[in-house]
């Protein structure tokens, strides 16, 4: 995982129980064990970001997931109260991100909770590199 030394926040808790992440507009439906995380290569451990990528869901996210862009911003479509808190260097994040609704996070530093299965929608610009993917 790699490490923003400039965030003031604490990485967010773990996941504690199964949950499904479904990418709204395509067929894919990701069954998320809480036990069985993907290596956090892409952000925060069991972020969105990371769980996308490993099952081959290329978000952009220029910074490498430390929370430095807003290039993973997504939106929580389904879910948005069983995921941690955006923090203040999210929030900050945010700030510069096209097309923002109350339901964006960046993918990188939201962490589902488990306790409800999550929808996510892609905004357009990351949405090419799902239905074609690269």
């Amino acid at each position: 995982m790699h490490i923003n030394p400039f965030m003031k926040s604490e990485a967010p808790a773990r996941p504690t129980r199964a949950y499904v992440l479904r990418v709204k507009g395509t067929e894919v439906s990701i069954h998320v064990d809480p036990d069985n995380l993907p290596d956090a290569d892409h952000g925060q451990e069991g972020s969105l970001l990371t769980i996308l990528m490993a099952y081959g869901i290329d978000v952009e996210h220029v910074c490498g997931g430390v929370c430095a862009c807003s290039t993973c911003h997504v939106y929580v479509t389904r879910g948005d109260t069983a995921t941690n808190e955006a923090s203040d260097d999210e929030l900050d994040m945010l700030d510069t991100a096209p097309a923002l609704r109350p339901s964006s996070r960046l993918a990188c530093q939201c962490v589902p909770t488990g306790e409800s299965d999550i929808e996510v929608e892609l905004p357009t610009w990351n949405r090419n590199a799902v239905k074609e993917g690269h």
